[in-house]
């Protein structure tokens, strides 16, 4: 009798649980493929029994399955009906749920564009879109008296379209919420936005944005992970999460989901109030077989935001820079140094008007108690062809930036740095993409330092040079970091890591320095960043610091591995510049030169570490004739690196 009621019990909650079971809506299913087919996304709705219907994709990348079934949908707190009529909240709900399947459109692009810099001069920009429609209707009512003795119909109509993009290089989905007549506002608390990766993934975690990387399982993580975030799979694949055009909404990190193995989920800072028409950004996955086409394919997350809207650019320059420590004497020694050493920029960091955290500092007037004259360092700068650039705290520009920016323009500074940006909020996101706009007008070329990351806004406004949002040398990482950094922080775009010397805290040979200046993209490239000029005693491999270009006509990933070594080789006109380097591990690497032209030789001229010689950097030059034939071997130091200058014959 005990074993017939437990049968019972079983046979009832299998029947349960398939009658509570969604099936799939044969009629959503929406398949998108890349042009060359690598990719393919799948999207359907499921319903339950109650009728309930939910979204869901899923992505595999050359057959292999990168993303399994997983939710998409947003949350909003608030449906909110506005008219000159009237203004009527509805309760809670997933938005996303329940929404009727009205039809798809498909489109095709396949074109380039010119950037104005970037680390190749010409952007391919190819792939397949469908936008899927939807619309959700609200509760039926009658006609209702409004404002001034109209009428209006309860009965509410919301529209939403699901955008997905299908590049070669990874594939983007947005939603977007059309403009209507009746439902004008949004209040989004979130996404249902969710990643189910094959199990047995590994995850490269950085729990901010300044922050050690670690390698994990997708179980446990200390609190949220940010973005990008880089995955390896059991098959083999590598993977990437990232964001593209987050100009004015709130920044998304990633966290483990409670409820289900192996899921990730987005996690937004707070909520974001919009008013329709209006597109969230763009979630991009990437997929790759070596983590080195993840880094070469990055040009998907500046495709995926509004072409350049900058008429004139002629004033945006890119170049190399020193910092300056804030007295006039020290910043001509700089502008001296930079002018000898082929440096574009002098900057002066935090401190020149006054404390950067005391709101009462005036951006607009030097310190009194600063030894300091801007006007006469614009001058002197310009009399030797470089320009001046400074730091600026957000405090100091607030509610000041037109006063603040009209003195740059006229004191002649050519750039600043914006210092402590808050971000993550939908108010600040905003603010701080107003103020690269409005640095626009004033002919501003723009530092975004501390936590923010780049999601491609430097498209639409490439006064927008670089930013941090990395551990750089402001920390002294160690090698290893180094070598995770191109795979992970990189792939979201240019990096400000602040490269050294000869402070003596670094943690990797002076030939790991100088190859950084390759590996590491950044169009404003700061040198020498805890050095003054006076470090400077005649080191001959300097001439490699001298001659690296900061944007690029081309770039190649040659090898690597995610935090063991790197190679990368970039070309400005008919030279190529390369660098790689290593872990905290000394390894061999080969270095093919197949992609010089063929039938042409050229001379490398080659920095490498020599613990043999008897100097401060313990760097030697050697040159070597080379080919797209040959293959250059180098048996790297532990925490070491190669610089290589490769000139046509």
């Amino acid at each position: 009798m005990k074993k017939y009621n437990i049968a019972i019990i079983i046979v009832l909650l299998i029947f349960s649980s398939k009658t509570n079971a969604q099936k799939i809506i044969e009629s959503t299913k929406q398949v998108l493929k890349s042009p060359n087919e690598k990719f393919v996304f799948e999207f359907f709705q499921k319903s339950d029994r109650n009728g309930k219907k939910q979204m869901y994709y899923q992505l595999s990348f050359e057959g292999k399955p990168v993303i399994l079934e997983s939710e998409l949908g947003v949350i909003i707190e608030n449906n909110l009906f506005e008219s000159a009529l009237a203004i009527e909240n509805d309760p809670s709900d997933l938005w996303c749920e329940n929404l009727d399947f009205k039809g798809v459109e498909r489109n095709s692009v396949e074109e380039t564009w010119k950037p104005v810099y970037g680390e190749r001069n010409v952007v391919k920009n190819h792939y397949n879109e469908m936008v899927i429609h939807f619309n959700k209707f609200g509760t039926e009512g009658d006609l209702e008296e409004g404002y001034a003795g109209t009428f209006y119909d309860k009965r509410r109509s919301y529209n939403m379209d699901l955008l997905v993009r299908a590049y070669n290089e990874g594939v983007a989905f947005s939603y977007h919420f059309p403009e209507t007549s009746n439902g004008l506002f949004l209040h989004i608390e979130g996404e249902q936005t969710s990643y189910t990766l094959p199990k047995g993934t590994m995850a490269y975690y950085e729990r901010w944005a300044q922050g050690p990387y670690s390698y994990l399982p997708l179980e446990d993580w200390p609190g949220e992970c940010e973005r990008p975030l880089t995955l390896d799979l059991k098959c083999g694949l590598h993977v990437a999460l990232l964001e593209a055009q987050m100009v004015d909404y709130s920044r998304g990190k990633f966290v483990l989901d409670d409820h289900q193995a192996n899921t990730i989920k987005l996690s937004m800072y707070s909520n974001v109030d919009a008013t329709r028409p209006y597109s969230t950004p763009w979630r991009v996955i990437m997929a790759a077989d070596t983590p080195g086409e993840l880094l070469e394919n990055n040009d998907i997350v500046l495709n995926l935001n509004k072409p350049n809207q900058i008429q004139n650019t002629s004033w945006i320059k890119p170049g190399k820079v020193i910092r300056s420590n804030l007295t006039t004497q020290e910043a001509i020694a700089c502008i001296n140094f930079a002018a000898e050493h082929n440096l574009q920029y002098v900057h002066l960091d935090a401190g020149w008007y006054g404390s950067e955290v005391d709101v009462t500092s005036d951006a607009t007037t030097v310190d009194e108690s600063r030894d300091l004259d801007i006007h006469e360092l614009v001058n002197y700068g310009a009399s030797k062809g470089v320009g001046i650039m400074y730091y600026i705290n957000q405090r100091a520009l607030t509610n000041r930036l037109d006063e603040v920016f009209e003195q740059c323009r006229k004191w002649g500074v050519r750039g600043v740095k914006f210092g402590f940006v808050h971000i993550g909020s939908n108010r600040w996101t905003t603010w701080l993409h107003e103020a690269v706009k409005k640095a626009a007008k004033y002919q501003l070329m723009i530092d975004i330092h501390d936590e923010y990351r780049p999601t491609g806004f430097s498209r639409t406004y490439p006064n927008l040079m670089t930013q941090e949002g990395i551990r750089g040398n402001e920390e002294m990482p160690d090698a290893t970091h180094n070598t995770t950094l191109p795979f992970t922080r990189f792939l979201a775009g240019a990096g400000d890591y602040t490269i050294c010397y000869y402070n003596n805290r670094i943690k990797t040979t002076h030939a790991h320095q100088l190859a950084l200046s390759v590996v590491f993209y950044s169009p404003l490239q700061f040198l020498y960043w805890y050095d003054k000029p006076s470090a400077y005693q005649g080191e001959k491999e300097i001439a490699f610091f001298d001659a690296v270009k900061t944007v690029w006509d081309d770039t190649k990933v040659i090898n690597g591995e995610v935090g063991k070594y790197i190679t990368v080789a970039r070309r400005s006109g008919d030279e190529w510049y390369v660098g790689a380097i290593t872990n905290n591990d000394g390894r061999n690497i080969q270095i093919p030169c197949s992609y010089l032209e063929p039938g042409k030789s050229y001379t490398a001229t080659i920095y490498y570490d020599d613990m043999s010689l008897n100097s401060r950097t313990n760097v030697n030059i050697n040159t070597q004739e080379v080919d797209n034939k040959s293959t250059l071997n180098f048996e790297l130091q532990a925490s070491g690196g190669v610089a290589i200058h490769i000139q046509p014959n």
